[in-house]
C-alpha cells in the first residue's frame, strides 16, 4: 500500500511548525495507516534529512554534536530524545549500522525529532518542502512496494 496524500499532509503540518494541524490530520488516518504508511514515511524522510545534513563520511564526533544541539533547543526536545538512541538511528544511516537492539518506538520518536530539527534548520519554503516529502515518500513507497 503505498504512502497518501493525507499521510503526506499530515507531516507536511508537523514539518510546517502546525501542531494542531498535524493532530488534526493525523487522528484522520486510520490505525493501519499509522503504522504503516506514516511510520515509513517518517522514517524515509528521517533517511533522507540525514543524508542531507551529513557529508559523507560523518563520524560520531559530528553526530554526537549535532545531537547535543538538538537536545539543548529545549527541555522537550532533551525530554524526548534519549541521546544514544538519537546518536546511533542517524549511524545507522550513516554507516549502515543495526538497531535490531533497539526499542521500536524510541527509534521512531528519535527519528520524528531528529528529521524535524534537521528540516527546521534548513528553514525551507513551500517548495523545497514539497520536494523534501516528495523524495521521502518516493523512498517509502519503494520500502513498501
Amino acid at each position: 500500500m503505498p504512502v497518501t496524500d493525507e499521510q503526506v499532509a499530515s507531516l507536511r503540518a508537523q514539518l510546517s511548525r502546525q501542531p494542531e494541524e498535524h493532530l488534526r490530520l493525523f487522528n484522520l488516518l486510520d490505525h493501519e495507516s499509522k503504522k504503516t504508511g506514516y511510520q515509513a514515511l517518517v522514517s524515509a524522510a528521517f533517511v533522507v534529512a540525514v543524508q542531507r545534513r551529513f557529508a559523507s563520511g560523518a563520524g560520531m564526533e559530528e553526530v554526537m554534536e549535532f545531537v547535543g544541539g538538538v537536545r539543548s533547543r529545549s527541555s522537550l526536545a532533551a525530554d524526548q530524545l534519549d541521546p544514544v538512541i538519537a546518536e546511533r538511528v542517524i549511524m545507522s544511516v550513516l554507516a549502515d549500522d543495526s538497531l535490531d537492539d533497539v526499542d521500536a518506538r524510541q527509534s521512531f520518536q528519535a527519528q520524528l525529532v531528529l528529521m524535524a530539527a534537521i528540516v527546521g534548520d534548513e528553514d525551507l519554503d513551500d517548495a523545497g518542502l514539497d520536494a523534501f516529502l516528495a523524495q521521502a515518500r518516493k523512498l517509502a513507497d519503494k520500502w513498501l512496494g
